[in-house]
């Protein structure tokens, strides 16, 4: 997609800002990972969040009230702030992958995206401990530490490599069986889940990312844009372009429709 506004140079100097903030956030989750002392609570929904996600949220916060006053925050651990009648919004996740987190594993991210006139139009996700960084803004293609990347020409389900996060997912939402019916087509799948599995679509390295219900914006917001600058499509288990939580589906493309006919039976 281009970029809406045509603000290029404004978005490339907020690009700036989100990967500075991903620098900021790396050194904090990097220092609290698999420490003996990290704590632990767990969250009203019985999800886990710990000491770490806190904090990284709160220095986000922080910089972003130093660098965009004017700006809007909407984050997963603190939730809205800022001017609501702001055409700009900052979209955080401190840790995306908690439960990894929390158990030493390092596929986890910071998820950071700029909602400006409703569009997300900057994403960055960065995965510290494994030494991987994708971003992207509108209109400016779609990056891997630094290299641009790009979705994969994979045409038939049955040579497609997915990805997905739990199968419980989609016995929650009463799916299962066509669900497995699209895994058992597909080539190779893999349970990679969170963030990882979208922004590999991205890179190429998968074709089909599928989450069932449950997800929320910040989940979604950063890798979406990462997805369609890569040349892919990102929408819900139904079809509808959003990053807005509930199911995510990411694809190259190329397989969107076939998948999306084959997700509603």
């Amino acid at each position: 997609m281009e970029d809406p506004s045509g603000a290029g140079p404004e978005l490339d100097r907020d690009l700036a800002l989100a990967l500075d903030l991903a620098d900021a956030a790396d050194a904090v989750t990097l220092s609290h990972f698999r420490s003996a002392g990290l704590i632990v609570d767990t969250k009203p929904d019985m999800t886990p969040v710990s000491e770490a996600d806190r904090a990284t949220e709160a220095l986000l916060r922080d910089r972003l009230s130093a660098a965009r006053p004017s700006d809007a925050v909407l984050g997963e651990e603190y939730g809205s702030s800022g001017d609501p009648g702001s055409t700009r919004r900052w979209i955080l996740d401190p840790i995306d992958g908690t439960k990894s987190y929390v158990r030493g594993i390092p596929v986890y991210a910071t998820l950071i995206a700029l909602e400006a006139g409703g569009e997300v139009v900057v994403g960055v996700v960065s995965a510290p401990a494994i030494a991987q960084r994708w971003w992207a803004r509108r209109g400016g293609g779609a990056f891997l530490n630094g290299e641009s990347v790009s979705v994969s020409a994979v045409e038939r389900i049955e040579d497609a490599h997915i990805s997905f996060d739990s199968v419980d997912q989609f016995v929650d939402a009463g799916a299962t069986e066509r669900f497995l019916a699209l895994e058992r087509r597909c080539w190779r799948s893999r349970g990679f889940g969170d963030f990882w599995s979208h922004v590999m679509v991205a890179d190429g390295s998968v074709d089909i990312a599928v989450e069932g219900p449950g997800l929320k914006y910040y989940d979604l917001a950063a890798p979406m844009i990462v997805v369609e600058e890569a040349g892919g499509r990102f929408t819900d288990v139904t079809g509808v372009r959003t990053a807005q939580g509930g199911t995510a589906l990411a694809t190259n493309g190329l397989l969107h429709d076939a998948v999306l006919g084959a997700l509603s039976g």
